[in-house]
């Protein structure tokens, strides 16, 4: 079964970052108080530090990047939820052309950071979106439009046939997206370094601070084993780790699992073969494989299951079966790594943010199903503005309602199993199947 105490993955196993932050053993005070220490909680109080509410304070249970900021496939791609069309009848045209127009921004973000604070995240440019037939390279080309008209500088271009081998080595696809725009990136180096940013700003953060209770009011006061924050405000940003600390907030989130696996060093000829833009790239199916070169050269290979929600017992054995049906010519290849972890999904699979019921001060983000690395990027800064006073995107992501999902208790796995089974006969109908 798998393990979420503290596994080594491929980012523990080569973080350059040596950071270390204490636990709180003091009462203290700040402007904003942000529990949870992954890039969405990292992020805003970065965000926050950098328009100059310093005063930010981050309660981490475990250590930086525990959670899916540091078990994740490290791609950085564009859009923010899995379909916006699943939110149009609640934002509205308007509003979904709000959302439309900071959902290619990520990238961007990520890269002005690494740049800003000169972290070392082994960023590279390159991605491709994946497609098996003529429904899914009909949607690759439709994508191909949008994205060229959010981001006109990039290279973007739609393969297809022998022409899908200029940047995968797989006879599995028969069609692509390349968007030269965005890449891949080594997710904990990021966060670490971030971290380090927020830090130059006068932020805190505490390590191994697991939060015991918020108590709400015009000052919320935060307990932990040793110390104590009063804060003007809170940001709950705990992902799949809430573990109930927050009722309202753990009703409206499922989580289900997601598996990596990274290879050995490879030869530069067969990660040419692999890649000759050493690129990131997934699927377009409902439920996806994703996959990318590593700095080392290495291939990190992930995937959830697809229909029946369960851990698998081999996480080794599992992945490696589903890297073989992409790339059959690595069956020779040893696997050094495999690891998983939970993700949290939302009901219509967008992240949700917005303040608690009756509480103006009491900040929330969950919910990016796992589609989290670049979109927690442009979530953190619209939920900064939302924080400082508002702006229009808050407005219109804060508005998308949380639909609450009963009986999860008890019946967590058949519910995935059931999401998983309507979400796969869903992709017929747009174009993901």
């Amino acid at each position: 079964m798998l393990s979420v105490e503290t596994p080594t993955t491929y980012y523990t196993a080569t973080r350059k970052y040596d950071l270390k932050f204490p636990d709180l053993e003091q009462d203290i005070e700040a402007d904003v108080v942000v529990i949870g220490g992954g890039f969405s909680g990292v992020n805003t109080a970065l965000e926050l530090a950098e328009r100059g509410v310093t005063n930010v304070v981050v309660l981490e249970a475990r250590y930086l990047g525990f959670g899916g900021s540091g078990r994740n496939g490290g791609h950085v791609m564009a859009g923010i939820g899995h379909d916006l069309e699943k939110i149009r009848k609640d934002v509205g045209e308007d509003g979904l052309r709000a959302i439309f127009e900071i959902s290619d921004q990520g990238a961007a973000i990520i890269k002005s950071r690494i740049n800003k604070y000169g972290i070392d995240a082994d960023f590279r440019h390159g991605y491709g979106y994946l497609g098996f037939n003529k429904r899914q390279g009909k949607l690759l080309q439709a994508w191909e439009k949008e994205y060229k008209e959010l981001s006109p500088d990039c290279e973007i271009a739609y393969l297809e046939g022998a022409d899908v081998k200029k940047i995968i080595g797989s006879d599995a696809y028969s069609c692509a997206l390349m968007h030269m725009g965005n890449g891949h990136i080594h997710s904990l180096n990021l966060l670490l370094g971030e971290a380090k940013a927020l830090v130059s700003h006068g932020g805190r953060v505490f390590e191994n601070t697991p939060v015991l209770e918020v108590t709400y009011g015009d000052t919320i006061h935060v307990r932990t084993a040793k110390g104590s924050v009063r804060a003007k405000k809170i940001l709950w940003s705990c992902g799949a780790f809430l573990d109930r600390l927050e009722p309202e907030l753990h009703k409206t989130m499922i989580s289900t699992y997601a598996f990596q696996l990274v290879t050995e060093p490879l030869s530069d000829a067969l990660i040419e073969q692999i890649s000759p833009i050493r690129g990131a790239f997934s699927d377009i199916r409902p439920v996806i494989d994703y996959f990318r070169v590593t700095n080392e050269n290495r291939l990190l290979f992930g995937a959830a299951t697809y229909c029946i929600d369960y851990i698998p017992n081999n996480l080794k054995e599992w992945n490696r079966k589903l890297m073989l049906n992409i790339f059959p010519y690595l069956k020779d290849v040893k696997i050094d790594l495999a690891w998983g972890g939970p993700m949290e999904c939302t009901a219509n699979l967008f992240p949700q943010i917005g303040t608690l019921p009756g509480r103006p001060n009491a900040f929330y983000v969950q919910g990016y199903s796992g589609f989290g690395v670049t979109p927690s990027h442009v979530v953190s800064r619209v939920l900064a503005e939302g924080i400082m006073g508002g702006s229009k995107h808050y407005s219109v992501m804060s508005s998308i309602p949380r639909t609450h999902i009963y009986g999860k208790e008890q019946f967590r796995s058949l519910i995935c199993t059931f999401g998983k089974v309507t979400h796969q006969l869903g992709g017929y109908f747009n174009g993901r199947r």
